[in-house]
């Protein structure tokens, strides 16, 4: 008896694409302009397509110097002009081809809702994420609790911003070096960090500050994603940790809108909203220093923030960059009420602020270890020095740390403590000392070094310093039940 299975064409699942053609087109032109390169994207449009395209880019370290962008009709096409990070044309072909897997995210993109979701990647080790109010040393108290807790810190990163951290870490078993994935022991890790996040909550501050939740829980991405995801992981744990409110201490500062952003002429940072009622849209204008990343981080908070981008102009022109979105939130309507324009231009402030760093940058070296981040922290704690923010790795049998420090009144760290840290762990530890000051930034972060933020006199008071220093020691009581 012969039995007849049913004939499928291979080139079914294709059939979409034979009709309408592909759902996305890269285009690479070295030939047009002389000193960039010109990339443009084709694509049915999708609300986050354009942060996965821009994070595709920013992930390969390509500077972005001017972009069209135009996603009405269902279409989004836009037009990058881009540079690598040696300022020359995309000439790597390992870079090229990853521009070209553009095409395979947009074509992802269609058969998933969750633009963020990499929940199904497997991972060697646990991640772990906490937010909350900021106090200085808390990085230190963290790497030391995970340390009692007989966690491994394979990889972490951290930033602080407006009084509040935001941090993510990969952390093992300390005697296997496998992840953790025992409920009870990862509740007693979750509920021991919140406690000591939940330290620095006192009766003297202000509601807002309150209303921050200090949060730690396992995170729902996978290790080996790039290091975009783990940011847009940052910039959304800060958001909802309220570091747009400013600090209470700072309150007779002048307001964010008055204040530079570190231009050399002293030029301030501008963000506006008005609406265009012909359109109804809303019109976001942002003038700003230029630097790396800085499409990234305003396109990832206007998407966080659940607002649709249909067009876009960013330039760039004697270190300066202006961008102007034309949006709507995603139920269709412009930004309508003035407290709604004042949270999203606060936001976005702080999405361009946090990343700029104010501090000495320090990159240590060393034979990686069990404990070993705790004892660089404990070290730059003890000799008064706070992080603002890490980048902590792990690559092969070296542990990579990089730091950005300040004193524990909040100012530029005197090079006699970087000699005195120096001295404490040079024998076992390579260093290398950055002050990226005069208006320069580093590749990853844009991070600056200028002049300290005046802070109110007394704001620090001894009382202060002995609370930190007695805090220091909560990591000890952990939870038994």
């Amino acid at each position: 008896m012969m039995v007849c299975w049913p004939y499928f064409d291979p080139e079914f699942d294709n059939l979409p694409e034979r009709i309408y053609g592909p759902p996305c087109r890269v285009c690479i032109d070295n030939d047009s302009m002389e000193e960039c390169t010109v990339i443009k994207v084709d694509s049915v449009n999708k609300q986050g397509i354009l942060l996965e395209v821009v994070q595709v880019l920013t992930n390969i370290n390509l500077t972005i110097l001017k972009s069209y962008i135009s996603s009405d009709a269902g279409w989004f096409m836009d037009v990058f002009h881009v540079k690598d990070e040696h300022g020359d044309k995309i000439r790597d072909q390992n870079a090229i081809s990853t521009v070209r897997e553009i095409e395979n995210t947009v074509k992802a993109m269609a058969y998933r809702n969750d633009v963020f979701n990499n929940s199904d990647q497997l991972s060697e080790h646990t991640a772990i994420e906490m937010k909350g109010t900021d106090r200085p040393g808390l990085f230190s108290e963290i790497s030391a609790a995970l340390a009692d807790l007989h966690c491994n810190i394979v990889e972490a990163h951290a930033w602080s911003h407006n009084a509040r951290l935001a941090c993510v870490a990969y952390i093992s078993d300390q005697s296997t070096d496998t992840p953790i994935d025992d409920p009870h022991r990862l509740a007693t890790i979750e509920g021991h960090l919140t406690t000591l996040l939940r330290a620095t909550t006192t009766p003297t501050q202000s509601e807002s500050e309150i209303a921050s939740p200090q949060e730690v829980k396992t995170a729902e991405f996978g290790e080996g994603t790039n290091m975009t995801d783990v940011e847009r992981r940052l910039h959304q744990l800060m958001l909802s940790a309220g570091d747009f409110h400013r600090p209470e201490f700072e309150a007779m500062t002048p307001p964010p809108s008055s204040r530079s952003d570190g231009d050399e002429e002293g030029r301030k940072m501008v963000v506006s909203i008005e609406n265009c009622h012909e359109k109804w849209y809303s019109i976001v204008s942002i003038e700003c220093k230029d630097r790396p990343r800085l499409m990234f981080d305003t396109v990832c908070t206007l998407t966080d923030m659940q607002y649709v981008i249909f067009h876009a102009s960013i330039s760039s022109r004697d270190g300066r960059s202006l961008q102007e979105y034309f949006i709507r939130h995603v139920d269709g309507y412009a930004l309508s009420s003035e407290s709604e324009k004042e949270k999203v231009i606060k936001c976005l402030e702080a999405a361009i602020e946090r990343r700029v760093c104010e501090g000495v940058r320090l990159e240590l070296s060393a034979e990686n270890r069990v404990g070993l981040l705790s004892d660089i922290t404990r070290v730059l704690r003890e000799n008064g020095l706070s992080v603002v923010r890490a980048d902590v790795k792990t690559q092969g049998e070296k542990a990579v740390n990089a730091f950005y420090l300040k004193d524990i009144l909040g100012n530029e760290v005197d090079t006699d403590v970087v000699e005195s840290v120096k001295k404490e762990m040079d024998d076992v530890i390579d260093f290398e000392v950055k002050n990226d000051g005069g208006g320069s930034s580093s590749q990853q972060g844009g991070c600056l070094s200028s002049s300290p933020p005046q802070r109110l006199p007394g704001f620090f008071s001894l009382g202060d310093v002995l609370k930190s220093q007695i805090q220091r020691f909560s990591h000890n009581f952990i939870p038994t039940n």
